[in-house]
């Protein structure tokens, strides 16, 4: 089997005439990546397929990290401060959850929202969710015997909904937990990128607000913290700011929430039978489209953000928008992962040998994060803003403001690497090939369906252009593929960067202790190391494991 020598670069400082400037070198050759030259600060590299400029960037010093003495103050403000989370049960929300608990064993109560039918129900899904989950096994050794009876002290579900009115709390628990509430963390969402457009209007765009409703009558209130999306903005190309979204300032004033609810309503009235949902999904990326986003999923986290911004008077906010979320880099262990996700689908499908490539460009910027760091930097923004100021600060949690992000090509190359030392399948793997039209895709995946349907291997013969040579299972396979590339088209040619000087500013105010508990600096990341040898594993456990259940 074809072994691959493809390596990912390796940030490292290096000077010339006494400034800072951020290289990388290649011990072995590679597809994509493009190797640096020590002897010219700028060049081109041609590869065989696409050719990447490289350049030194010279970067200013920073400030070195704030001393023991100082700091933001992490541990102090998580002392004994209690919290409502929703969307706990979730990949973010349950990894949050479990640094919090491993952080500061004696902060207060978390408050999670679940929605269950009754108490008993409620119970059984905090346990089955999150007690019982690998995801806290730090925790079951820390605390031994007493693990369960520890995290029933500190973990209180709630019944309740962010898509009903009061979120679905009874009146009475609503006025006993709002007494004892420090923070809300608002981590709830559809994240579905085509989703329909009455559901994901309820839960992105008003949930957040039904939350904020709650959190004023919070007499403890010190923080209300979102999480966002990193493409809340629309923007493809340039620079996205750490702004705030505000309708008649960086969104058209021509967007009126309240009507994109009535529209949605009147179509679910409308719509009936067994086109309803596909319908309604339409919907939703019409109306996205229609005013400048791609989809679904970020025009409503987008109304969402606007809604915070118009609701909340003068109580401090704070907004993470994290990017492509992945599998843990460090902690609480390496390549932890819940579902299957973003660009997951493919790298599975790829090593299956059920595609050879995707519709996309090599050179696009593909900004993933680990969600360790997500959390870490959260974490951070919240004792930092937690302490009575009444702003809203938005915060990048993103890798590509990096001087060398990280492309799609390399990307691939590393998966290309390792699943040709570690195959999924016995198959002759070939190199991702980057499709620059849907046409071209479409055509290959069509090509590899047939022949294994042939059961024969190709020798040079092309397969029949019609479609209705496949069986109807290859005609939804390829149905499928062919869906996935439009959904994923704003990303596979992303060419934005994201500004995250909020979130530099943020570590550069870390004392080097909490620096090293709550890692959140992208320079920090080996991608080689995280992709190879972290990431792809957890993204096999995770698969076999989905597979199993």
């Amino acid at each position: 089997m074809a072994m691959t020598t493809n390596l990912l670069a390796t940030s490292k400082a290096v000077k010339l005439h006494g400034v800072r400037f951020f290289s990388s070198f290649l011990s072995r050759p590679s597809h994509f990546l493009a190797c640096r030259l020590p002897q010219s600060i700028t060049h081109r590299v041609q590869t065989t397929c696409c050719y990447r400029e490289t350049s030194y960037k010279a970067v200013s010093p920073e400030p070195e990290p704030s001393s023991v003495s100082d700091g933001v103050g992490i541990i102090r403000f998580l002392k004994g401060k209690t919290y409502l989370i929703t969307g706990a049960t979730g990949f973010l929300g349950k990894v949050l959850i479990e640094k919090l608990l491993r952080a500061s064993p004696d902060i207060g109560k978390i408050f999670i929202l679940i929605k269950s039918k009754d108490q008993e129900s409620a119970n059984k899904r905090l346990y089955d969710e999150i007690i019982t989950s690998d995801l806290f096994n730090h925790l079951k050794q820390m605390h031994g015997r007493s693990y369960e009876e520890f995290m029933k002290s500190k973990l209180i579900p709630i019944i309740g909904d962010i898509g009903e009115d009061n979120l679905g709390i009874g009146s009475e628990i609503a006025a006993n937990i709002s007494g004892e509430i420090d923070v809300v963390i608002s981590c709830a969402g559809r994240t579905t990128f085509d989703d329909r457009y009455d559901l994901a209007l309820n839960v992105n765009a008003f949930g957040p607000g039904r939350l904020l409703s709650f959190a004023k009558d919070c007499k403890k209130l010190k923080l209300f913290l979102h999480i966002s999306t990193a493409y809340v903005t629309g923007k493809k190309e340039g620079t996205v700011l750490e702004t705030p979204l505000c309708i008649g300032k960086n969104i058209t004033s021509d967007l009126n929430i309240e009507h994109e609810l009535k529209l949605a309503s009147e179509a679910v009235r409308k719509l009936h039978g067994s086109g309803e949902i596909k319908k309604l999904k339409e919907l939703g990326i019409q109306r996205a489209q229609h005013y400048g986003w791609e989809n679904t999923y970020t025009f409503t986290k987008a109304m969402g953000e606007t809604l915070i911004q118009t609701m909340r008077e003068d109580v401090p906010i704070v907004i993470i928008r994290p990017s492509i979320i992945e599998s843990s880099y460090k902690e609480p262990f390496p390549g932890w992962l819940q579902g299957i996700r973003m660009t997951d689908p493919m790298i599975l499908a790829y090593g299956k040998g059920q595609i050879s490539g995707f519709w996309g460009d090599s050179q696009s910027f593909l900004d993933i994060i680990p969600v360790d760091m997500v959390v870490n930097a959260t974490i951070a923004a919240m004792a930092k803003h937690g302490c009575g100021n009444s702003d809203l600060k938005v915060y990048n949690v993103t890798s590509s403001s990096h001087a060398h992000p990280l492309r799609a090509g390399e990307y691939m190359d590393l998966c290309y690497q390792h699943l040709c030392d570690f195959p999924l399948t016995v198959i002759d793997l070939t190199r991702w090939k980057f499709h620059s039209s849907l046409d071209g895709f479409t055509s290959s995946v069509f090509d590899i369906i047939a022949k294994q349907e042939r059961g024969t291997k190709n020798e040079g013969g092309e397969a029949e252009e019609s479609h209705t040579t496949l069986s109807f299972k290859g005609k939804r396979i390829l149905d499928y593929f062919v869906s996935l590339a439009r959904t994923y088209e704003p990303y596979t040619f992303f060419q934005a960067r994201f500004d995250d000087t909020n979130t530099r500013s943020l570590i550069q105010e870390m004392s080097i202790e909490e620096i090293e508990m709550f890692e959140f600096d992208i320079k920090s990341i080996d991608w080689k190391h995280y992709i190879v040898n972290v990431h792809l594993p957890g993204l096999k456990r995770e698969s076999l494991k989905e597979r199993s259940n």
